[in-house]
Protein backbone atom coordinates (compact mmCIF):
# COMPACT_ATOMS: atom_id res chain seq x y z
CA UNK A 1 0.00 0.00 0.00
CA UNK A 2 1.34 3.36 -1.04
CA UNK A 3 1.98 5.78 2.15
CA UNK A 4 -0.45 8.61 2.03
CA UNK A 5 0.61 11.96 0.35
CA UNK A 6 2.66 14.28 3.28
CA UNK A 7 -0.54 16.47 3.68
CA UNK A 8 -2.90 13.46 4.79
CA UNK A 9 0.38 12.20 7.28
CA UNK A 10 -0.13 14.76 10.14
CA UNK A 11 1.31 17.64 10.89
CA UNK A 12 5.05 18.33 10.51
CA UNK A 13 6.58 18.39 13.56
CA UNK A 14 7.38 21.80 15.35
CA UNK A 15 5.73 23.65 12.23
CA UNK A 16 3.48 26.08 13.11
CA UNK A 17 -0.46 25.32 12.11
CA UNK A 18 -0.89 28.50 10.03
CA UNK A 19 2.38 27.28 7.84
CA UNK A 20 2.13 23.17 7.57
CA UNK A 21 0.72 23.46 3.74
CA UNK A 22 3.91 25.34 3.06
CA UNK A 23 5.62 22.48 4.79
CA UNK A 24 3.57 19.78 3.24
CA UNK A 25 4.12 20.99 -0.36
CA UNK A 26 7.80 20.95 0.00
CA UNK A 27 7.96 17.71 1.17
CA UNK A 28 5.56 16.33 -1.22
CA UNK A 29 8.16 18.34 -3.54
CA UNK A 30 11.24 16.51 -2.07
CA UNK A 31 9.39 13.13 -2.97
CA UNK A 32 8.06 13.60 -6.39
CA UNK A 33 12.32 14.58 -7.40
CA UNK A 34 13.37 11.68 -5.48
CA UNK A 35 10.65 9.54 -7.88
CA UNK A 36 11.70 11.87 -10.96
CA UNK A 37 15.04 11.31 -11.02
CA UNK A 38 16.05 7.81 -9.88
CA UNK A 39 18.25 6.03 -12.18
CA UNK A 40 18.41 9.66 -13.88
CA UNK A 41 21.90 9.93 -15.72
CA UNK A 42 24.00 12.80 -15.36
CA UNK A 43 24.83 12.83 -18.76
CA UNK A 44 21.22 14.48 -19.23
CA UNK A 45 21.14 17.05 -16.61
CA UNK A 46 21.78 19.94 -18.88
CA UNK A 47 20.14 18.82 -21.61
CA UNK A 48 17.58 21.54 -23.06
CA UNK A 49 15.40 19.09 -25.04
CA UNK A 50 12.87 21.42 -26.94
CA UNK A 51 14.91 24.42 -26.14
CA UNK A 52 13.26 23.71 -22.21
CA UNK A 53 15.12 24.33 -19.16
CA UNK A 54 17.46 21.72 -18.07
CA UNK A 55 17.00 19.24 -15.47
CA UNK A 56 19.82 20.78 -13.19
CA UNK A 57 18.41 24.27 -13.64
CA UNK A 58 15.16 23.61 -11.93
CA UNK A 59 16.99 21.22 -8.99
CA UNK A 60 19.49 24.55 -8.45
CA UNK A 61 16.81 26.86 -9.21
CA UNK A 62 14.54 25.40 -6.74
CA UNK A 63 16.67 25.62 -4.02
CA UNK A 64 18.14 29.01 -4.70
CA UNK A 65 14.60 30.15 -4.38
CA UNK A 66 13.67 28.84 -1.56
CA UNK A 67 17.11 30.52 0.22
CA UNK A 68 15.93 33.91 -1.41
CA UNK A 69 12.24 33.57 0.50
CA UNK A 70 13.61 32.81 3.64
CA UNK A 71 16.00 35.65 3.50
CA UNK A 72 13.35 37.76 2.58
CA UNK A 73 10.68 36.67 5.14
CA UNK A 74 13.47 37.61 7.45
CA UNK A 75 13.36 40.99 5.95
CA UNK A 76 16.87 40.41 4.90
CA UNK A 77 19.09 41.83 1.58
CA UNK A 78 20.20 39.25 -0.89
CA UNK A 79 24.03 38.43 0.13
CA UNK A 80 26.72 38.92 -2.98
CA UNK A 81 26.78 34.61 -2.82
CA UNK A 82 23.17 34.66 -3.30
CA UNK A 83 22.70 36.78 -6.24
CA UNK A 84 25.94 35.15 -8.03
CA UNK A 85 24.44 31.85 -7.25
CA UNK A 86 21.01 33.04 -9.25
CA UNK A 87 22.78 34.58 -11.83
CA UNK A 88 24.47 30.99 -12.49
CA UNK A 89 21.77 29.09 -11.84
CA UNK A 90 21.49 27.80 -15.05
CA UNK A 91 24.87 27.41 -16.46
CA UNK A 92 25.69 23.81 -16.77
CA UNK A 93 27.94 22.46 -14.47
CA UNK A 94 29.94 19.36 -13.39
CA UNK A 95 27.47 18.42 -10.42
CA UNK A 96 26.18 14.98 -10.42
CA UNK A 97 22.27 14.39 -10.45
CA UNK A 98 22.60 13.06 -6.84
CA UNK A 99 24.53 16.20 -5.62
CA UNK A 100 21.77 18.19 -6.68
CA UNK A 101 19.26 16.20 -5.14
CA UNK A 102 21.05 15.97 -2.15
CA UNK A 103 21.74 20.07 -2.42
CA UNK A 104 17.76 20.34 -2.75
CA UNK A 105 16.94 18.08 0.12
CA UNK A 106 19.12 20.52 2.21
CA UNK A 107 17.54 23.69 0.62
CA UNK A 108 14.13 22.03 1.59
CA UNK A 109 15.23 21.47 5.49
CA UNK A 110 16.85 24.43 5.85
CA UNK A 111 13.24 26.02 4.83
CA UNK A 112 11.49 24.12 7.09
CA UNK A 113 13.65 24.91 10.08
CA UNK A 114 12.39 28.36 9.00
CA UNK A 115 9.06 27.91 9.06
CA UNK A 116 9.81 26.13 12.56
CA UNK A 117 11.39 29.47 13.76
CA UNK A 118 8.82 31.95 12.13
CA UNK A 119 6.22 32.79 15.08
CA UNK A 120 2.89 32.16 13.58
CA UNK A 121 1.98 36.00 14.07
CA UNK A 122 4.74 37.51 12.02
CA UNK A 123 2.29 36.14 8.82
CA UNK A 124 0.74 39.69 8.08
CA UNK A 125 4.05 41.54 8.59
CA UNK A 126 4.70 43.05 5.50
CA UNK A 127 8.00 42.12 3.38
CA UNK A 128 9.55 43.57 0.42
CA UNK A 129 11.37 41.82 -2.68
CA UNK A 130 13.98 42.51 -4.88
CA UNK A 131 15.98 45.83 -6.01
CA UNK A 132 12.59 47.30 -6.36
CA UNK A 133 11.24 46.61 -3.02
CA UNK A 134 7.89 45.28 -4.20
CA UNK A 135 5.40 44.22 -0.91
CA UNK A 136 4.71 41.15 0.08
CA UNK A 137 4.33 39.64 3.87
CA UNK A 138 5.61 37.10 5.53
CA UNK A 139 2.91 34.43 4.78
CA UNK A 140 3.18 35.52 0.90
CA UNK A 141 7.15 34.44 0.68
CA UNK A 142 6.65 31.27 2.48
CA UNK A 143 3.73 30.16 0.53
CA UNK A 144 5.25 31.56 -2.60
CA UNK A 145 8.47 29.19 -1.45
CA UNK A 146 6.34 26.37 -1.84
CA UNK A 147 4.26 26.95 -5.05
CA UNK A 148 7.23 27.83 -7.28
CA UNK A 149 8.77 24.81 -6.09
CA UNK A 150 5.48 22.41 -7.28
CA UNK A 151 5.52 24.28 -10.55
CA UNK A 152 9.42 23.76 -11.10
CA UNK A 153 8.92 20.12 -9.78
CA UNK A 154 6.14 20.00 -12.46
CA UNK A 155 8.61 21.06 -14.56
CA UNK A 156 11.48 19.05 -13.92
CA UNK A 157 9.66 16.00 -14.02
CA UNK A 158 8.21 16.27 -17.99
CA UNK A 159 11.80 17.45 -18.76
CA UNK A 160 13.47 14.98 -17.18
CA UNK A 161 11.21 12.42 -19.07
CA UNK A 162 11.12 14.38 -22.23
CA UNK A 163 14.81 13.87 -21.94
CA UNK A 164 14.92 10.17 -21.29
CA UNK A 165 12.75 9.49 -24.36
CA UNK A 166 14.75 11.68 -26.73
CA UNK A 167 18.16 10.46 -25.53
CA UNK A 168 16.98 6.97 -26.38
CA UNK A 169 15.78 7.80 -29.76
Amino acid sequence: MNAPEPWLRGPVPGVPPTFQPVAHALQHASEDVHAALAGFPDAALWARPVGVASVGFHLRHIAGVLDRMATYARAEPLSPAQVAFLAAEAAPGSESTRSLVDALDVAITRFTDVLRATPEASATDVRTVGRQRLPSTVLGLLVHAAEHTQRHVGQLIVTARVGLIRTSD
